[in-house]
C-alpha cells in the first residue's frame, strides 16, 4: 500500500457527474464525526506520530484538513458569486509549521471542522445543477475546477486524510 495515497490518488482528469453530488456532500458532512471517532482518546504520543516516514503527525493532519477545508469553503463561495475567479493558493507545508498546529488542541481542530462542514454542506445542499457547473481557476495547477469536481475532490480529500490517520490507529 502507498502510505502517501492509501485510498489512491484523486483523478483530476475525470468529469464528475452531478448525479453523485449527494454522495460527495454526505462524505463531506460525515467527515468530522468519523474523524472525531477515530482520534477519540488518543494520547499525545500517538497524535504526535507521523503516519509515514517524512509525513505529518496525526495532529498536523487534523489541523491541515481544517485549513484546507476553510480554503475550499471560500473557493466554493467565490465561484458562486464571481465569474470563474482565480483562487489564492497557499503553501500547506509551511502552514503546518505554524504555532496553531502545535498549540491548538485536536478537540478544537475537530470542533472547527464540525462548524465549517455544517456551513459548507448548507451551501452545497442548496446548490442547483447550474451552480455545480460554475468554476474557479487554480493558478498553480492550471486546473479550471467545476464545483461538482471540487466537491468530489474534497470528499476524496476527507477520506484520504482519514485513511492517513487509520494507518496509525488501525495498526
Amino acid at each position: 500500500m502507498d502510505k502517501k495515497y492509501p485510498i489512491g490518488d484523486f483523478d483530476y482528469d475525470r468529469n464528475f457527474d452531478i448525479s453523485n453530488a449527494k454522495e460527495y456532500i454526505d462524505e463531506i458532512r460525515s467527515f468530522p464525526s468519523k474523524l472525531r471517532a477515530e482520534v477519540e482518546g488518543l494520547s499525545d504520543e500517538i497524535l504526535n506520530t507521523p503516519y509515514r516516514e517524512g509525513g505529518w503527525t496525526l495532529r498536523q493532519v487534523i489541523h491541515h484538513v481544517g485549513d484546507s477545508h476553510m480554503n475550499a469553503f471560500v473557493r466554493v463561495k467565490l465561484a458562486l458569486t464571481e465569474n470563474n475567479p482565480t483562487i489564492k493558493p497557499y503553501d500547506e507545508a509551511a502552514w503546518a509549521t505554524l504555532a496553531d498546529y502545535e498549540t491548538v488542541s485536536v478537540e478544537d481542530g475537530i470542533s472547527l471542522l464540525e462548524v465549517l462542514h455544517a456551513k459548507w454542506c448548507a451551501v452545497l445542499d442548496n446548490m442547483t445543477e447550474e451552480q455545480f457547473s460554475r468554476t474557479f481557476q487554480h493558478p498553480e495547477s492550471g486546473i479550471n475546477y467545476s464545483l461538482i469536481n471540487a466537491t468530489a475532490m474534497y470528499a476524496w480529500h476527507s477520506n484520504h486524510h482519514l485513511a492517513h490517520i487509520q494507518l496509525i490507529t488501525k495498526s
